[in-house]
């Protein structure tokens, strides 16, 4: 079973001889930097060893000219509760997507829980409660943003407040539950954004049993904050169409693995061409009937950079640092201030690639040799990546 949230702190961590240190940010997505100073999970400094302050740490770490990250972020999962789905009734998939270099997800509503209430008291009482589960839970430490309710037809703006004054920030997949028509969306979404309430909406055909087509014009009316797995979740809308929300509208651009991939390349490359790559991230949209993919994000970063044509660099932006800036998160980006959520990663062994960034460009995926979550180590060598080449060590 994962652990529950760790109530300790990291102290003054240093990480030492990092040989790529990726920052998440497009505008400077490598920093000229060999040495991160954390104190009780939040980043002090980053810079050349002779610059940081590395005296006399509770935890030192050797990157051993490693690359080290932000942590992934997953923007689009479906959790229950706990560390198990009923989708595939899987028990332990957020831990083994830890692994995989995800240190936050984002729900996109709890679809799945098993007679799912569909009233608007149910669906309220369900969101808090897993908001409230998840905050005091975290399998394998990752921290997972939950409590995303799917909005019902007979909702009025106070539902919006109450859910709001409850603590929840988000609302699931709008076009999941009975709310389908662009006009009665953008009304409830209007609403939910009033009161502080991120949205995202389902695009595509039909993904469980209750939802429906959600076509380009009705995610253009709707307007919600993050047009949901742009590359449909399974399946997509014409590409001419997905080409036409990137135009169109100025919503996040959301690219998920339970997609239709060609369709995710010309989405991203769209992006690119309208010079608005800042808007692009990356989830999973899983578990899901296709499955649990705990190595998703990595296998989403190196797709589209090597069949896309993005540089590597640049796709981990997507996977991180856009994500945070979009969703509002205190992770993603490499710098002072920001919490201390790292994935450590080398080129897979016996990549044709010369080196991390270039293996990944001709589609392999990289070796996690650990994860830091707040500061604080949660796995060491990946159990489920490739092996990589060189890890880190903590001295």
């Amino acid at each position: 079973m994962a652990d529950a949230t760790s109530t300790g702190k990291s102290g003054k961590v240093v990480i030492k001889n990092i040989g790529l240190l990726l920052s998440g940010d497009l505008d400077r997505p490598i920093l000229d930097a060999d040495t991160i100073v954390v104190h009780d999970g939040l980043i002090t400094s980053v810079g050349r060893a002779a610059d940081c302050d590395t005296s006399e740490p509770a935890t030192l770490i050797d990157a051993r000219q490693t690359c080290v990250a932000p942590g992934l972020i997953d923007s689009h999962v479906h959790p229950v509760f706990g560390d198990w789905t009923p989708r595939q009734n899987q028990i332990g998939w957020i831990d083994s997507t830890m692994n995989g270099g995800v240190t936050t997800m984002i729900s996109a509503g709890e679809v799945h829980l098993p007679g799912r209430p569909k009233d608007i008291v149910g669906l309220k009482a369900l969101a808090i409660t897993a908001q409230r589960a998840f905050d005091n839970f975290r399998p394998g430490g990752v921290k997972v943003l939950a409590g995303a309710p799917v909005i019902e037809q007979g909702m009025v703006e106070q539902d919006f407040k109450d859910l709001a004054d409850a603590g929840v920030k988000l609302l699931g997949e709008v076009g999941l539950g009975s709310v389908k028509a662009g006009q009665e969306a953008q009304r409830m979404v209007a609403w939910a954004r009033k009161h502080g309430i991120q949205s995202t909406i389902h695009t595509g055909g039909p993904s469980i049993p209750g939802s429906g087509l959600i076509d380009k014009d009705v995610v253009l009316e709707a307007d919600a904050d993050i047009i949901g797995h742009i590359n449909g979740g399974h399946t997509s809308l014409p590409e001419a169409h997905v080409c036409e929300l990137c135009e169109r509208s100025s919503r996040a651009i959301e690219i998920v693995h339970n997609g239709n991939e060609k369709v995710a390349i010309a989405a991203a490359q769209m992006a690119l061409q309208l010079k608005c790559p800042h808007r692009v991230i990356l989830g999973t949209d899983g578990p899901a009937g296709s499955g649990v993919q705990p190595l998703g994000i990595l296998r989403m970063v190196a797709m589209l950079s090597s069949l896309a044509g993005i540089p590597a660099e640049l796709v981990f932006c997507f996977a991180t640092g856009n994500t945070a800036r979009i969703r509002n998160l205190n992770c993603g980006l490499i710098e002072p201030g920001r919490a201390a959520d790292f994935v450590f990663m080398d080129k897979a062994q016996h990549s044709a690639g010369k080196g991390l960034l270039e293996s990944v460009q001709l589609g392999d995926i990289p070796g996690v040799g650990m994860v830091m979550i707040d500061g604080l180590v949660r796995c060491g060598r990946s159990r489920n990546t490739p092996p990589a080449t060189e890890i880190p060590v903590v001295l």
